[in-house]
């Protein structure tokens, strides 16, 4: 049985990325319903709000789901209590040390499985004691790694130096580069921007369909000297763009990305003055569809792939 498979105890090892703004527990029940593991993405939720969607997300499937949550959360004690209280097995934790939380699910045998963006954390994670590791290369979208290693690269580099299971990210939303990343050392796939513009997505119909009229070139990694971001182009990155271009100071960089400026674009609709976070392989995606389809579609495209890549002949 795959690795990834084995320790979620899905029938894919595929997981749904906790995304903010899109991953509410709608979108993570579909894709546990579909054979993958759901993350609820609590990164954008209150602490109330989170209990609700786990909550909802129990009643909508009793696959296995698990909840995504960046250390850089306000309420980081209260979230982790609740999902402790709430019976959540599986965790993922990004954006901060993993030796500070991955102590205390152990000993609740919650299974911790860590985001990262380069070797060197890949290994921390690991001594840390987590479960896996997500390895997401400069082409994800969203908050992504300095080193702006592209998953190609990345992960046979972290497979190297790795002896628990991998899991590959960053421009993964088909069959065939899911096939790609096991190619190249990675146990499973975690897919965010393919399942923002599915039916069961919580973001706005504004930015679903920017995302399936999107082109090549039209995603770019910004606010390096804050936290690095992968968004689409619009005005707001025009400010942030001709403000470092100027050599704008990181207070001044913080006052124009202000408070709630992604909610503003993915959740509220306004694609001008939004922070519209998204991954490279925005410009792959044509339409908007229904979770269980996306992963059949990315499925049957795997084994067709599996199957065309047997015929491939190379000389020894």
């Amino acid at each position: 049985m795959n690795k990834i498979s084995q320790l979620f105890q899905i029938k894919y090892p595929i997981v749904q990325a906790g995304m903010l703004w899109t991953s509410g527990w709608r979108l993570a029940s579909a894709a546990a319903n579909s054979g993958c593991l759901g993350l609820i993405g609590a990164a954008s939720m209150y602490p109330d709000v989170l209990r609700e969607h786990i909550q909802k997300c129990k009643q909508a499937t009793n696959k296995p789901f698990g909840v995504n949550v960046p250390l850089l959360y306000p309420d980081l004690e209260e979230v982790m209590k609740i999902i402790v209280d709430e019976g959540v097995k599986i965790v993922f934790v990004s954006a901060g040390n993993p030796k500070t939380w991955t102590p205390f699910f152990k000993e609740k045998s919650i299974t911790v499985v860590h985001v990262v963006g380069s070797v060197k954390f890949a290994i921390k994670a690991q001594d840390a004691g987590v479960d896996a590791v997500v390895a997401e290369g400069f082409e994800a979208g969203g908050h992504n790694g300095r080193e702006e290693t592209t998953t190609m690269c990345l992960i046979p580099m972290v497979r190297k130096e790795l002896k628990i299971p991998l899991i590959a990210a960053g421009g993964i939303a088909s069959g065939r580069a899911m096939l790609a990343a096991m190619a190249l050392g990675a146990d499973g796939v975690q897919i965010g921007t393919r399942f923002v513009a599915s039916e069961e997505a919580s973001v706005h119909e504004n930015f679903k369909k920017k995302i399936i009229t999107s082109q090549e070139g039209d995603t770019v990694l910004t606010l390096k000297k804050l936290v690095p971001v992968r968004v689409l182009k619009n005005e707001f990155y025009k400010k942030v763009q001709d403000a470092e271009d100027r050599g704008a100071s990181l207070e001044e960089l913080q006052n124009i990305l202000g408070r709630a400026r992604a909610k503003k674009g993915m959740f509220e609709g306004d694609m001008d003055e939004g922070e519209l976070e998204i991954g490279q392989i925005a410009a792959a995606v044509r339409e908007i569809k229904p979770v269980k389809d996306i992963v059949n579609e990315i499925i049957a495209e795997f084994h067709a792939a599996k199957k065309e890549v047997g015929t491939y002949e190379v000389p020894e």
